[in-house]
């Protein structure tokens, strides 16, 4: 039985290193006021590589002309419909900005509602828990299109330009993590190659020189 959908915070700093490189990766700059906005998402499987898919979310005016494309998914609240009948929407998911990502990288997002949860808290982990909910029904859906995404955008960008433009360039930000996992590794391993490369800078003193020393009462 395969995993269900979670909510994962995504690192602020790996997010800006991401961006620096590419900007259609969505921004938590500080210098755009946006260093407090989370990125948030779910986690799929796209060529045995892990994508986290950001959702947003919002009210109806933002989703007005908003339509459901290979790159962008409206999530509805199928308890609540509009004037004609329709679901309203209070999310989406931005398949066109997912990213490439690792379990150093992401960190679970607490849904459940705790006593010391504000008005605020409460009221956005309803919404989470109806957004979630709902990925996680639709699945198969989301993965499909995430994956179709991934093949346009590496295989066919050139017949597919308005898509190219704004959707992230999935390879180059692949590199990136690929660096941060090499550094991270090499890291790892520092201390010992430093100790053993201190260890061969100690003179090796013969048996026989030691004991002459000791014979004279020399030392060094």
């Amino acid at each position: 039985m395969k995993e269900k959908f979670r909510l994962y915070y995504v690192d602020l700093k790996y997010i800006r290193d991401l961006h620096n490189v590419d900007d259609n990766v969505m921004s938590v700059s500080p210098q755009t006021g946006k260093e407090d906005r989370p990125f948030l998402g779910i986690v799929t499987i796209i060529e045995s590589k892990k994508y986290c898919v950001p959702l947003t979310s919002g009210d109806k005016i933002k989703f007005k002309h908003k339509k459901n494309s290979i790159d962008f998914i409206k999530i509805p609240d199928e308890n609540m419909k509009d004037e004609f009948g329709a679901y309203i929407t209070i999310g989406g998911i931005n398949l066109n900005n997912m990213i490439p990502v690792n379990d150093t990288v992401i960190q679970p997002v607490d849904i459940a509602i705790h006593s010391s949860d504000n008005k605020k808290q409460r009221n956005n982990k309803k919404r989470l828990t109806k957004e979630l909910d709902w990925c996680q029904r639709n699945q198969d859906l989301i993965t499909r299109k995430a994956r179709k995404l991934y093949d346009l955008r590496l295989n066919h960008s050139m017949e597919n330009i308005n898509l190219t433009r704004r959707c992230c360039d999935f390879k180059k930000l692949e590199a990136v993590l690929e660096r941060r996992l090499a550094k991270t590794q090499s890291n790892e391993y520092e201390p010992k190659e430093k100790a053993v490369a201190a260890s061969a800078e100690i003179p090796v003193r013969h048996p026989a020189i030691i004991r002459r020393r000791k014979n004279t009462g020399r030392s060094r």
